[in-house]
């Protein structure tokens, strides 16, 4: 028997002997006592608490989603608030429409209050940008959010965030990782029940005060309130929730601005952990679009908008009058959109402020670049994942260098606003509308308006490709892909020359040409970055979240076909590289 065996053993038979744990549990695992292969899996290793927290398999056993990793992880977390001394500050706690998400927050919120944290839980689901929002309001010191995001429904996760209001990111997320980890017996990890936290004071109940402050928020992001009201009642709106917690927000700012004719898919619009009527419940599958574009055929809707279960993210589609049908659009189109709007209508309006600047990741499009240069914003790269755009918004406030206008991701996540300090999908159904109404005002469709971006920018096109590898040994195949990469990079895929290459784990960037070696100025991280002719680049990355390893790609072509075809060359080079 392996070494690994061994601790995946010793640790399935703790679980079972130790009254700890409840019966409930132990039944669970009675039932797959003489399965070695799923025993192995669930307590080979604890459950990883990365740079963003935990999300998981929910189940019993070490590596899984449960109440005793959430009570584990939410010691830590309060051993470290201790040590910073903030424990007066409280921590805010929110949660999304998963399987035990209810659960889970309460048990965290009631180990931060047997500590002496006092917790401000939401009375019911809410987004995940409504928990960057309330603990900013509320003062706290952290925050956390119940959630597995877009995961299948046998998934959930436990995001943290800091007092600035976004996730925790270097040199905090490495010390709450090993305070985290320091705690490795049960024994340590404190609760207390409901009744008690509540008459002393340390557990709280927050919900309307908080969504009619964030409601007001949203409202400051809008340009031309004017507008809208003049095409309303002309312009539809589809919309779903994804069975999540997008529903009352969406619907209630669309309400207050004056849209009238939103439309809102029945079969999901009330909260669902099994997500019953969706194979994905996340808006870049075009499949999970299946039941809004019905209805949107049915209505003549304009716009076709979908949140993800937690609403931080947002997917849509647009009629298109000349082949009478809707069109989908990747996350960097609908974050083109909504910046080329803003940015066009402020500078217009002459409400741009000094300093602006657009925040956007690595593998996000390189149209941002061109549409930064014509308004003259100061363009700002970061690594992948929103909490470094969110701390970009910290650093301005710090230096007074810049001032913060947008902020945007490939994967259908941006922020306009720093009421929050994550995506936020509620803001972008807003002002994702305000863009169709002004283009129903100019008698143009969503689609006809991307277009004329492509004719003024670029027909910039972008694709991923994601490698699921599970367990020990798909986490071995990861490594040693990017070991591969890293040992022997390409000058050359397909018919793209490599300009520059990335290393952010090493943290230069090299000019293949001439060999030099510059710093890349971000934080170290597991990804190479290739930089191709013509505006093109390719990106390689292992998730922190999930067993997968992800490759990022985009192109610029001359006309929609020639980006196509551009873009199909360079994935094949790459996957005929990795194989």
């Amino acid at each position: 028997m392996s070494s690994t065996m061994d601790r995946a053993m010793e640790a399935f038979r703790f679980w079972m002997e130790d009254d700890y744990f409840d019966p409930e549990v132990k039944q669970e695992l009675l039932a797959i006592r003489n399965d070695e292969k799923e025993i192995e899996d669930r307590f080979y290793k604890d459950l990883a608490f990365g740079t963003g927290g935990l999300r998981g398999v929910i189940g019993a056993g070490t590596n899984r989603m449960n109440v005793y990793t959430v009570r584990k992880a939410t010691q830590g977390l309060a051993n470290y608030i201790k040590e910073q001394g903030s424990q007066e500050k409280g921590v805010a706690i929110s949660y999304d429409s998963r399987r035990f998400s209810p659960e889970f927050s309460l048990e965290a919120a009631l180990c931060l209050a047997a500590n002496g944290i006092k917790a401000y839980l939401f009375d019911s689901l809410r987004p995940t940008p409504e928990l960057s929002f309330a603990l900013r309001h509320l003062g706290c010191t952290a925050g956390i959010m119940v959630t597995a995001s877009h995961n299948p429904p046998e998934y959930n996760g436990y995001k943290v965030y800091w007092e600035d209001g976004a996730q925790i990111t270097a040199p905090r997320d490495k010390e709450i990782i090993s305070c985290v980890r320091a705690v490795t017996d049960y024994g340590d990890v404190k609760t207390m029940d409901r009744e008690s936290a509540e008459k002393q004071g340390l557990l709280i109940s927050i919900g309307s005060e908080i969504d009619d402050l964030y409601m007001e928020e949203l409202k400051k992001q809008i340009v031309h309130p004017e507008m809208i009201k003049e095409v309303s009642s002309d312009l539809k709106i589809v919309y779903t929730p994804f069975h999540g917690t997008g529903l009352v927000p969406a619907t209630r700012i669309l309400k207050e601005l004056g849209f009238a004719q939103v439309y809102v898919v029945p079969e999901q619009a009330d909260p669902d952990p099994d997500f019953t009527t969706l194979e994905y419940p996340n808006p870049e599958d075009p499949k999970a679009f299946a039941l809004a574009l019905d209805l949107a055929k049915e209505v003549g809707a304009d716009v076709v908008l979908a949140t993800d279960p937690d609403a931080d993210r947002l997917g849509i589609y647009s009629y298109d009058t000349k082949s009478e049908s809707y069109v989908g659009f990747t996350g960097n189109m609908s974050g083109m959109l909504i910046a080329e709007y803003l940015l066009r209508e402020k500078t217009k309006e002459g409400t741009m402020p000094e300093n602006p600047a657009l925040v956007k990741t690595i593998v996000t499009t390189n149209m941002a670049d061109r549409l930064a240069e014509k308004y003259g914003l100061t363009l700002i790269e970061v690594l992948t994942g929103f909490k470094y755009i969110g701390e970009q918004i910290k650093f301005f406030e710090q230096d007074h260098s810049h001032q913060y206008v947008f902020g945007l991701e490939e994967s259908y996540g941006c922020l306009a606003g720093t009421h929050a300090r994550d995506k936020d999908a509620i803001v972008a159904v807003m002002c994702l509308c305000e863009v169709a109404a002004w283009c129903k005002s100019k008698g143009i469709t969503l689609w006809d308006q991307m277009l004329k971006i492509y004719e003024e920018y670029g027909y910039y096109k972008e694709d991923l490709h994601t490698i699921t590898l599970k367990g020990v040994s798909g986490a071995e195949q990861i490594e040693a892909i990017m070991t591969a990469l890293r040992k022997d990079p390409p000058t050359k895929l397909g018919s793209f020359e490599v300009l520059k290459i990335r290393d952010y784990k090493r943290g230069v960037i090299r000019e293949l040409a001439t060999g030099a070696e510059t710093d890349c100025g971000l934080p170290e991280s597991d990804v190479l970055y290739f930089d191709l002719e013509g505006d093109g680049w390719c990106c390689a990355r292992p998730s922190g979240t999930e067993p997968k390893i992800k490759f990022y790609m985009g192109v610029k072509g001359t006309s929609l076909s020639d980006a196509g075809e551009k873009l199909e060359d360079l994935k094949k080079a790459l996957l005929t590289l990795v194989d």
